[in-house]
C-alpha cells in the first residue's frame, strides 16, 4: 500500500509528491479537525503559492486541510526536504466567532449555512430547530455546534470523511473485524489527567450551593479536583446540565482500547470494529503512521461518558 501527498496552489494547480519520508495522521472523536504531519522529498522547490494539503492512502482521500506550516530545506542535491503541518478545513470552525447573544430555532443546517462560507466544510443534513444556543463572548462556530449537539442528542460532534461535521452516528457504518493473527498489537490505556471530581456553579443570584456535581467514579480513583464555573447561560433551561456536560467532557477518552495492523483498510470515525474482547463498538480514534518501513494503522474505541 502506498501513500502520496498533493499540494494544491492558490491558482488550482497541483504538485504530486510520492516520495514521503514519514507521515503521521490523526483523527479523534474529540478533535474538530484531522491532523497531518509529514516530511517528503520534493523535486520541486516552488511552494510559495501552496495553499492546500491532501493526503491519499491507496486511492482514499483521508485528509484535506490548510497549511499550518510548510518548510523547504535545500540539501544541495537533486531533492529538497519539505516538512509540513496541516489541519483539516473544519479547523476554521474553531477560528470564526459568532455574534454574541441568544439564537433561537437553531439547527445544524442553519448554523453551518447561515454565517460563513467555509471551503470544503460540509455537515450532516439535519434541520431540527427545536433548541437554542446562547453565544457567549468570543465563542466560535464550533462552540455553537458542540452546544447544539449536546442539547439535541447528548452527543459530542465529530468529523467524518475529510471535513464533514456530524452530531449523530452514521446510520449505515462500515464494519471491520480483526482476528489476533491479523493484528500487530492490542492494548488498553487510561487518561486521568483531565478528570474533575467536583463542579460548582452559582445561580442567577450569584450564590453557590444550588448547582453542584460530585463524580463518584472520579473520587473512587482518589482524585480530588474542584472546579468553579460561571453561570452558564447556554443551559438556563436546565442549569444542572451545564455541570453534567462538563463532567462528561472532562472524562473524554478516559478509557481507551486499541489495536494496530499493517496497512490501512479505510476505517472512519463512527464505523464499527471488533477485535479481541471488543465486539461491534464505534471507532473513536484513528492514527496512521507511514515511513519507508510501511504503513501502520491504530484504531481506538473509547469507554467514557458520551454515547456513540
Amino acid at each position: 500500500m502506498t501513500a502520496y501527498i498533493v499540494v494544491r496552489n492558490t491558482d488550482g494547480t497541483e504538485i504530486l509528491e510520492e516520495k514521503i519520508l514519514s507521515f503521521a495522521f490523526r483523527k479523534d472523536a474529540y478533535l474538530p479537525y484531522t491532523m497531518l504531519n509529514a516530511r517528503i522529498y520534493a523535486a520541486s522547490c516552488e511552494f510559495d503559492k501552496a495553499a492546500e494539503i491532501l493526503l491519499y492512502i491507496g486511492e482514499k482521500l483521508v485528509h484535506h486541510g490548510l497549511i499550518d506550516t510548510l518548510t523547504v530545506t535545500f540539501s544541495g542535491g537533486s531533492s529538497n526536504v519539505v516538512s509540513l503541518i496541516s489541519r483539516g478545513f473544519t479547523s476554521l470552525l474553531c477560528q470564526n466567532q459568532i455574534e454574541p447573544g441568544l439564537k433561537t430555532g437553531v439547527s445544524i443546517n442553519n448554523l453551518m449555512d447561515s454565517f460563513y462560507a467555509l471551503p470544503y466544510v460540509t455537515h450532516e443534513d439535519n434541520s431540527d430547530q427545536s433548541s437554542y444556543i446562547y453565544v457567549k463572548n468570543n465563542s466560535t462556530m464550533w462552540d455553537g455546534i458542540v452546544n447544539l449537539s449536546y442539547k439535541h442528542y447528548g452527543t459530542y460532534p465529530f468529523i467524518r470523511d475529510t471535513n464533514c461535521v456530524r452530531m449523530t452516528p452514521v446510520a449505515s457504518p462500515s464494519e471491520f473485524r480483526y482476528e489476533r493473527k491479523q493484528l500487530l498489537s492490542t492494548g488498553a490505556a487510561i487518561t486521568g489527567r483531565r478528570l474533575v471530581s467536583h463542579f460548582h456553579m452559582p445561580n442567577l443570584n450569584d450564590e453557590y450551593g444550588e448547582f453542584e456535581l460530585e463524580d463518584a467514579d472520579v473520587t473512587a480513583e482518589k482524585i480530588v479536583r474542584h472546579k468553579y464555573i460561571e453561570l452558564d447561560r447556554q443551559f438556563l433551561h436546565d442549569p444542572q446540565q451545564a455541570l453534567i456536560y462538563r463532567d462528561k467532557y472532562a472524562a473524554r477518552g478516559w478509557r481507551r482500547l486499541f489495536c494496530s495492523y499493517s496497512g490501512y483498510n479505510g476505517e472512519d470515525l463512527s464505523d464499527i470494529i471488533s477485535f479481541g474482547d471488543i465486539a461491534s463498538e464505534r471507532i473513536a480514534a484513528i492514527e496512521i503512521n507511514g515511513s519507508s518501513s510501511g504503513i501502520v494503522t491504530e484504531i481506538s474505541v473509547y469507554h467514557d461518558k458520551f454515547p456513540r
